[in-house]
């Protein structure tokens, strides 16, 4: 686990600056979890399910990246700052997003007693992509991870953690067979996106994913063309969008192979359902 210390002055100082807008999650104002909860911030959405499923009762969540906008660019607002003071553990997805890589070390100025916790430990990262929540066998991990956190800072409650882990657990183990079954026999079949968060998921079930962004960049004329040409080699009718990020370049190309776009989210708050519904999604764009 890591831990890492910056400067209170730089924070508030870089804070007070931010342009960026969020919303403090589950906390109230002032920072405090619920009366007798334990205050636990994570870097997204979907985080949020894993330490409450794990933590149950004696946790309440902070998020800090909230819906409808991007880890990529996101910059936390004081009123964040303010109650990530009273967290008791920050637990990071640890991959190389990159609002973690700008804010983490000064967030954790900030409040020098929070635990904080890479959940991507002993993760391998493919080609330096940080998505790494979207494989349901990497979530399984992360949530082991958070455990371990949660035990750390309240061994009295170990028992309780490890009980509601297993259960959860169970319950991820069920969903990759399921999504393992619905995606059974299109092994090597293509997928279009336009943002490239899917290559954990693509890894696990046989997929290939075709990205339509480059780089964090809008694709050139010439590559909508390259892409419209591989579409229509590859049978793709489906264009994958996120609410996240623009749907322009995927209506040109949806548009130019007859097909249409779909929006699926990467950072759905509520994780075992999203991924059930990415997986049908995914399933129908196949056949």
């Amino acid at each position: 686990m890591m831990r890492s210390y910056g400067g209170v002055v730089m924070v508030f100082c870089l804070v007070a600056a931010a342009l960026g807008s969020g919303c403090l999650g589950d906390a109230s104002p002032g920072g405090q979890g619920e009366e007798g909860r334990m205050l636990v911030a994570v870097t997204i959405p979907p985080q949020a399910e894993f330490v409450e499923r794990v933590g149950g009762e004696r946790v309440s969540v902070l998020v800090l990246v909230p819906p409808g906008a991007s880890p990529h660019t996101y910059e936390p607002t004081p009123a964040q700052i303010t109650a990530l003071s009273d967290a008791r553990m920050y637990a990071a997805v640890g991959s190389g997003i990159e609002a973690e890589r700008a804010w983490l070390d000064r967030i954790s100025g900030v409040n020098p007693d929070m635990l904080m916790v890479n959940c991507s430990e002993g993760i391998a990262l493919i080609d330096g992509d940080p998505h790494v929540w979207l494989s349901v066998r990497n979530a399984q991990e992360m949530a082991e991870r958070i455990c371990d956190g949660l035990i750390a800072i309240d061994p009295d409650g170990e028992a309780y953690y490890r009980a509601n882990l297993e259960d959860y657990l169970t319950d991820l183990d069920d969903l990759d067979r399921r999504i393992a079954a619905d995606l059974a026999g299109r092994e090597g079949e293509a997928v279009m996106v336009y943002h490239p968060s899917w290559g954990y998921f693509m890894r696990d079930y046989g997929l290939t994913q075709v990205p339509i962004e480059a780089d964090g960049k809008e694709p050139t004329p010439a590559a909508i063309e390259r892409l419209i040409r591989q579409a229509e080699e590859e049978g793709i009718t489906v264009v994958f969008a996120s609410p996240e990020s623009s749907t322009r370049s995927a209506e040109v190309i949806a548009d130019a192979i007859g097909g249409r776009v779909v929006t699926v989210s990467p950072l759905a708050r509520d994780y075992t359902a999203n991924m059930e519904t990415v997986a049908d999604a995914f399933a129908e764009a196949a056949r």
